[in-house]
């Protein structure tokens, strides 16, 4: 049976659930729950906090999992990212008070606090900058007031916390995360894994891509079809009246209003758009 680490809590837990769920496995309806067994696919899930699920994975005690990428980072753990999920975006960087520093040469000597010390000194070290690192787990935004810090390095997302700490962002990006599928470093791709990343992978498509139909006058077509590729080729089928056809193709959800657009402009009519519920490409 195929084990698989899903975040318990925080702001992965439910984008994840909605995943899976979409993929077509089984999800709890208790939040107490710890373990979630799922025969008919025959995998079994472990809510774990996302912090750990690295160290689990890259233990080999399962298979899979999914968690942050900087969560992944600062582990240590010998396990690697297999796929993007997605969700769950957000950025990493440097803050201090006004006038402390502008740029990463000037945290040469100073302390930095964060509640991902691992990820902090690996970059550090990358680039040549000797500074002492303080972990803490949460709100380190105080720990400049306070005299624990002179720079802290957290996870950023419209910077109102930090400005409201009187603290500015400073430098370049130290890591850009995301939710990701992670698994141990080396391990074989069984059937089983195989199937769940298709699945997975499913998902991301169908959420990327949306299904558009349409009528045409065939000497149009080429044109229409150089709006809608699809992925291989559309499918294009005559209708009963003489010289029209009907189009079918997957075009990318961001761009649909603009092709519909275009579409009617070079003479498309009944042009439909439907949402994937599902795919394998």
């Amino acid at each position: 049976m195929l084990r698989i680490a899903v975040p318990n809590k925080g702001s992965l837990s439910e984008p994840a659930a909605a995943m899976l769920h979409e993929a077509g496995y089984r999800q709890r309806k208790d939040s107490r729950e710890l373990v979630l067994v799922d025969p008919e696919n025959n995998v079994e899930f472990f809510f774990l906090r996302p912090r750990d699920i690295a160290v689990y994975v890259g233990s080999g005690r399962l298979d899979l999992g999914i968690t942050g990428r900087d969560l992944l980072l600062d582990s240590g753990a010998e396990a690697e990212e297999v796929m993007q999920l997605g969700f769950g975006g957000s950025t990493f960087r440097w803050a201090t008070r006004p006038g402390t520093a502008t740029g990463l040469a000037d945290l040469e000597g100073l302390t930095i606090a964060t509640s991902y010390p691992g990820v902090v000194e690996r970059y550090l070290a990358e680039h040549g900058v000797n500074a002492a690192v303080v972990r803490l787990d949460g709100a380190v935004e105080t720990a400049i007031q306070l005299g624990v810090a002179d720079v802290i390095a957290d996870v950023v997302s419209t910077g109102t916390t930090l400005r409201n700490a009187g603290l500015e962002i400073i430098g370049e990006p130290i890591l850009e995360s995301d939710a990701v599928l992670i698994r141990r470093k080396g391990a074989d791709s069984s059937h089983a894994v195989e199937l769940f990343l298709r699945r997975m992978q499913g998902v991301l498509v169908a959420r990327r891509y949306v299904m558009m139909d349409y009528d045409i006058r065939a000497e149009q077509v080429e044109a229409a079809v150089a709006l809608t590729p699809g992925l291989e080729s559309p499918t294009v089928s005559p209708l009963h009246n003489s010289g029209w056809v009907a189009v079918r193709a997957m075009v990318p959800h961001r761009d649909a209003q603009r092709i519909m657009d275009d579409l009617y402009e070079i003479g498309a009519r009944a042009i439909l758009v439907t949402k994937i519920h599902a795919c394998r490409l």
